[in-house]
């Protein structure tokens, strides 16, 4: 995972995070993998957020093929708390939450609408005297709760009727 002629007598630039601690990066650098010089946001933003010393000790402890997914959460982590200095990618995750309980219970809805639509085609084909011959839906975009769940229909004579 090291970098290609990064540590072979040769003169290359150090790593994101030795530069931007002004050191000099040794052959063992633990942050040269992960953060190469040709990146030095990522460095930049898990620094400000971690401190470079916390950001060495974690990747000190974890195996080598862990490294690589820790320092993509540390750089997820660290620009979802310079967005949302509170939450963090808590915030996101549950904000993405929300959405997802909306738009399950948004299909639930037009599942049994479609249900409802069918049975009504299936009262259509009999003939029935009472068949619904013309539903309107209310206009209102938010199905959360059953209130606006009442349909109108109309009975034929002229007559409409509201069902729930």
């Amino acid at each position: 995972m090291r970098q290609k002629g990064h540590r072979h007598g040769e003169a290359v630039s150090p790593c994101a995070g030795c530069k931007l601690l002004r050191r000099k990066c040794v052959k063992n650098c633990v942050f040269a993998p992960y953060f190469p010089a040709k990146e030095p946001y990522k460095f930049a933003i898990v620094h400000k957020i971690f401190g470079a010393s916390n950001v060495n000790k974690m990747l000190q402890v974890l195996s080598e093929n862990h490294r690589s997914d820790a320092v993509n959460s540390l750089v997820y982590e660290a620009n979802a708390r310079v967005q949302d200095p509170v939450y963090g990618c808590v915030g996101t995750i549950s904000s993405l939450h929300r959405q997802l309980e909306t738009l399950q219970t948004q299909l639930a809805f037009a599942q049994a609408e479609l249900v409802h639509m069918k049975t009504l085609h299936h009262v259509d084909t009999r003939s029935s005297p009472y068949m619904a011959s013309s539903i309107t839906f209310p206009a209102i975009k938010d199905f959360s709760s059953d209130d606006n769940m009442a349909f109108m229909y109309d009975n034929g004579a002229g007559e409409s009727l509201w069902s729930c």
